[in-house]
């Protein structure tokens, strides 16, 4: 028979989950589509060429293309830059609902240097970026086995290939563009909106039928008056050095039913989403089930511990005592190194607090795709501000400590986490520029970042540190012996190494699924929109550190061990040793990265990602523990 309680579990588990679910035709609030009426221009934006083996993205106009009589720089966010975007005007304008056939845009001759930059982007793999009323340009492929499209970022800048009887690979540019845009009439007021923009590239080595006359020369190649059209790449432009390329395209319009709400669902379901569902599902219940059965442990053996320690009565039995009561008087002692360990749960308070607020925003989409660079930027400014938090968090602690140097701590939390992300981001950037990739940060940006992180972050730091430090120290509610207690020898499994490994194992297993769909958004470049599962990692993620620490904790001061404070920030912190290995196994197995360069990039930005991590993961466990310990030790009787 079904209990009420359950029911009310069962409902908010249909919400979190509805919550989860992609919502079709819901879009980032406070964005007005655009109308175009027929013959309306449309401008297409060039972005960044990417490529998934080396990591390191170029601006489009860093190869010999067609360039516009003047180059227009798109104003980007904070978010933009960092990602490495760098949107640029270029020739190609449409005009609404008039398809264009070989058009010719541009004869470019190649230089030596241009010919060997376009056969490194081409054995790299790299893809061309562009965008169109802010909707990216993606290439339709068809799935192996199956009738479906699936859709790809971008396309290729060329391709490599033999030519029949011979053994020499040659490099081939794709010189001709057919693209294709989608548009959803309104039968009220006649106007367009656009919801799809793909294109099927194509490499053809053009012949000019009389005379070159610029744009307006006919193609014996590709010609509409004759009804020849480039379908196949059978006769390719290859690179050669003094060779000139002549760069073509067509652009057909087609009527969709797709309406405007609903475009980016065709990006956002890029890949096969079903197994992605079921796998998350799965490893929600098992991780839920569980918690489910620790929480159930500890509650009935806290329960039995609490009641026969109230009941003893006699002076002889209170001796006789033995577990977490006996280490009463020393439980509470300020563990070694304490300074360090109040500045570690102030910042990981700052990144919970950033976390929480930037996945109840996106959940409720206000961090759509359409808005690019828009999650970047929000985790910084969110991050900035809970700068408040951090000061406040860390300057607690510090009291109850029996510290008296607030503006010490104060600095440390402003300066420690951010100072060490900073060195390895500048080394990281240093790296990058030397490449000459458009991902290297420019100097106002980093400028901006430092201005930040002086300007607001650290007077934060310092306000909240002043509120915390002005509130009564928290005090223990057992009296702290002036001698430390002897610890007593330790079974080989309480080993604070052991455990400390052991503890890190659930909260990973609560994320890994999720981490590598994480992993491909960032380093295969495809789309992440499923906020509403990464919350329910989240929060089942916070409940895994807590209970894990909890046990561990309870054990060890079972054990007579009462030196818990660091060793419960390090046991739920140790997940991201975890994380930090399953990087370099996804490195291994997923990626294709062979350059030194962006080896170092991976492992240089996901030994800061398991760092941040550690420090979210140590401050949940710590903090779990410290109610814990509170709440157990202010239940029974101290003589």
């Amino acid at each position: 028979m079904r209990t009420p309680a359950m029911l009310r579990w069962a409902a908010a588990l249909v919400v979190l989950l509805a919550v989860a679910a992609p919502s079709a035709g819901f879009y980032l609030p406070g964005v007005v589509p655009n109308d175009f009426a027929k013959g309306d221009p449309l401008p297409v934006k060039v972005n960044k060429l990417t490529s998934i083996k080396t990591q390191l993205p170029y601006t489009y106009y860093s190869l010999p293309f067609c360039k516009p009589d003047t180059i227009i720089d798109s104003a980007e966010n904070l978010g933009e830059v960092l990602r490495g975007d760098r949107i640029e005007n270029s020739p190609y304008v449409f005009k609404m609902g008039e398809p264009k056939m070989c058009q010719i845009v541009c004869k470019a001759k190649i230089s030596e240097k241009e010919a060997k930059e376009l056969k490194e982007k081409i054995e790299d793999e790299y893809r061309v970026n562009m965008i169109l009323d802010n909707l990216p340009l993606v290439v339709p492929v068809t799935r192996q086995d199956k009738n479906s499209i699936a859709y790809q970022g971008g396309y290729h800048v060329g391709l490599k290939g033999l030519y029949s009887g011979t053994k020499d690979e040659k490099y081939f540019i794709h010189n001709h563009l057919s693209f294709m845009v989608k548009y959803h009439r309104d039968d009220n007021s006649g106007l367009s909106r656009i919801v799809g923009f793909e294109v099927n590239p194509h490499s053809i080595k053009h012949q000019v039928d009389d005379k070159w006359n610029g744009v307006d020369t006919r193609l014996s190649t590709c010609d509409p008056h004759a009804s020849k059209f480039v379908t196949n790449s059978d006769n390719p432009q290859e690179v050669e050095t003094d060779k000139e390329i002549i760069f073509t395209y067509d652009v057909r319009f087609e009527e969709s039913e797709i309406k405007w709400a609903s475009r980016w669902d065709t990006y956002l379901l890029m890949t096969d989403d079903q197994i992605h569902w079921f796998s998350i599902v799965n490893s929600l219940m098992i991780v839920l089930f569980l918690s489910g059965m620790v929480a159930m442990i500890m509650l009935r053996t806290l329960y039995r511990d609490i009641s026969r320690y109230n009941q003893l009565e006699t002076q002889e039995e209170a001796q006789e005592e033995t577990g977490w009561k006996l280490v009463h008087g020393d439980v509470f002692r300020p563990p070694t190194y304490s300074d360090l360990l109040c500045v570690y749960v102030g910042t990981g308070v700052q990144f919970f607090g950033m976390l929480l607020v930037t996945m109840i925003f996106a959940v409720l989409g206000f961090l759509s795709p359409s808005n690019r660079g828009g999650l970047m930027t929000a985790m910084l400014l969110v991050w900035v501000l809970m700068g408040l938090l951090a000061g406040y968090s860390s300057s607690r602690l510090y009291k109850m400590f029996k510290g008296s140097e607030w503006k010490k701590i104060t600095l440390q939390t402003a300066f420690l986490f951010p100072g060490v992300a900073f060195v390895i981001f500048f080394i990281l950037n240093a790296l990058i520029w030397g490449e000459k990739s458009s991902g290297a940060v420019p100097f106002t940006t980093m400028f901006a970042l430092v201005l930040l992180w002086f300007g607001i972050s650290v007077p934060l730091v310092f306000v909240g540190s002043y509120l915390g430090f002005k509130k009564p120290a928290m005090e223990a509610p057992v009296k702290t012996n002036k001698i430390p207690r002897q610890i007593p020898e330790q079974a080989w499994y309480m080993n604070p190494l052991f455990t400390i490994l052991i503890g890190g194992v659930l909260p990973f297993g609560a994320v890994f699924i999720e981490l590598f769909f994480i992993l491909t958004s960032i380093w295969l470049h495809q789309f992440y929109y499923i906020f509403g599962f990464l919350f329910l990692v989240f929060v089942i993620l916070i409940i895994t550190c807590a209970e894990i620490t909890i046990v561990l904790c309870y054990f060890q001061l079972c054990s007579e061990d009462y030196m818990w404070w660091w060793r419960s920030y390090l046991t739920s912190g140790s997940s991201a040793l975890y994380l930090f290995l399953y990087a370099a196994f996804y490195f291994f197995t997923k990626l294709q990265i062979t350059k030194l360069v962006s080896g170092i990039l991976y492992f240089g930005y996901m030994l800061l990602a398991s760092y941040a991590f550690f420090v979210l993961t140590g401050t949940i466990g710590f903090c779990a523990c410290f109610w814990f310990t509170r709440l157990i030790y202010s239940s029974v009787k101290i003589d």
